[in-house]
């Protein structure tokens, strides 16, 4: 028989002496399954991915049953088929969800109209997105989901859900600049953006526009954009730009010569709005809720005023990041924050490796194409590092510790293993990313 051969085999006993983290390779078999698809150089069939998923699911159920190590093993190999190809179908299908009109031509001048649903300022200038926008000498059928124009000059002040006509030169989204570079065209497909341009002359506003079942995703966008302006308008000069991006992510104010001056120093990541930022938000709300609760005796005695507290920081955290536009860095570390605080509401141990797969997984979900970006991956990588490195330290320091007669460490010692920590927490996460930062940006790391 195939499967007690199959038993006997080495790799078969580490296989199964590893079960406790098979649930750690679900998003790295999805994530392959992703990586497939993109790989292809041509469109398969809609229903192949669901016709593997289907023809691997009954295999499983029959291979399921109780005792035999050689079945254990083929069941797990068999699950991690079902994930490739469950990765292989959610690729496919968000392809195929997203699809939308490209623009094939250089365009204009031309009357461009539409509604305003993203509105970015930059030095100088503001780009806005319009949604289902009317193009003269363009057919409604053959024109694109969106369009970006850069408003140059003076304009008048505009804001999400506003109908705008302006004259305009719209061109397609651009290819690659190099074989293996940044692919444009792909990262406009999945963001329904067709066409892209630049205003000629002054832009009219020509309504208001009625929010109807948009009018959430244009709430946020008036919000973001409000904030964005109190901060500039508080704030002068780059630090203005700075503490803006901080805030709700709109770095495109941020002067160029300083834009490159963070990257080559190494700090541009501290912009995007990730684990740093959502987590001081969360612990700003949990900390200081749970503490002004705790002035109150009969609340902190008859209440679990800690479970309230974790409720609010994670509400707080949400609003957070929709303010903040909700990217993949602010998405995964939402999620890890979020998972923290609900181990707190149900007494369980939230930080781990499996909180990150778990997190990693719901992304892929929902956004497949995000595999292939630098924010996922360095995002990522540097968690992952980060939590494998201190659980290893973690477990050195408590097999120290049980050694008798060892002393608690002095305040001396204390900040200097403060210290340390910074330095190890920035070396470990500038290793871990380095080489997608080489990859991706074509930069060097060291100069």
């Amino acid at each position: 028989m195939f499967i007690p051969r199959l038993a006997r085999f080495r790799p078969v006993d580490l296989l199964l002496a590893e079960r406790d983290r098979w649930v750690l390779w679900l998003p790295v078999m999805f994530a392959s399954g992703i990586g497939i698809y993109f790989g292809l150089s041509f469109e398969p069939p809609l229903w192949l991915g669901l016709a593997g998923v289907a023809a691997i699911l009954p295999a499983a159920f029959v291979v399921r049953k109780p005792g035999g190590q050689g079945g254990g093993a083929l069941l797990a190999v068999l699950v991690m088929a079902g994930m490739m190809m469950a990765g292989f179908t959610a690729a496919q299908w968000r392809t195929a969800a997203v699809a939308a009109p490209v623009l094939i031509e250089r365009i204009g001048p031309t009357t461009v109209s539409g509604r305003v649903i993203e509105v970015e300022t930059f030095p100088g200038s503001r780009r806005v997105t319009l949604e289902r926008p009317r193009i003269s000498g363009l057919r409604p059928d053959r024109g694109p989901q969106k369009a970006r124009l850069k408003l140059r000059g003076k304009q008048p002040a505009v804001s999400p859900g506003q109908w705008l006509r302006v004259r305009a030169i719209l061109t397609p989204p651009s290819p690659p600049a190099q074989p293996g570079g940044f692919d444009f065209q792909r990262h406009s497909y999945f963001r329904q953006l067709g066409a892209y341009g630049f205003s000629i002359g002054t832009a009219e506003i020509i309504g208001g526009g009625k929010q109807g079942l948009d009018f959430p995703a244009l709430g946020l966008a008036r919000v973001r954009q409000a904030v964005t302006a109190r901060v500039l308008a508080a704030v002068d000069g780059p630090s203005g730009a700075v503490a803006a991006a901080l805030m709700t992510g709109e770095r495109g104010s941020i002067p160029s010569a300083l834009m490159d001056s963070m990257r080559d120093s190494g700090l541009a990541h501290l912009l995007a709005i990730s684990g740093l930022h959502i987590g001081l938000m969360a612990a700003i709300l949990f900390v200081g809720l749970r503490g002004l609760m705790a002035l109150s005796a009969p609340l902190a005695l008859h209440f679990p005023i800690k479970k309230w507290a974790a409720a609010a920081a994670i509400a707080g955290a949400f609003a957070y990041a929709l303010i903040a536009g909700a990217t993949v860095p602010t998405q995964r570390a939402f999620l890890m924050v979020g998972l923290v605080l609900l181990a707190v509401l149900v007494d369980r141990k939230g930080l781990s490796v499996r909180l990150v797969a778990w997190a990693a997984l719901v992304i892929l979900v929902l956004r497949p194409e995000s595999l292939l970006g630098a924010s996922f991956q360095m995002s990522f990588a540097a968690v992952i590092a980060l939590i494998a490195a201190y659980e290893w330290i973690s477990e050195r320091r408590r097999a120290r510790t049980g050694q008798a007669g060892r002393q608690p460490p002095s305040s001396a010692r204390k900040a200097g293993y403060y210290l340390a920590g910074v330095a190890l927490t920035t070396v470990i996460a500038g290793a871990a990313t380095a080489p997608f930062a080489i990859y991706h940006f074509k930069r060097r790391v060291f100069r």
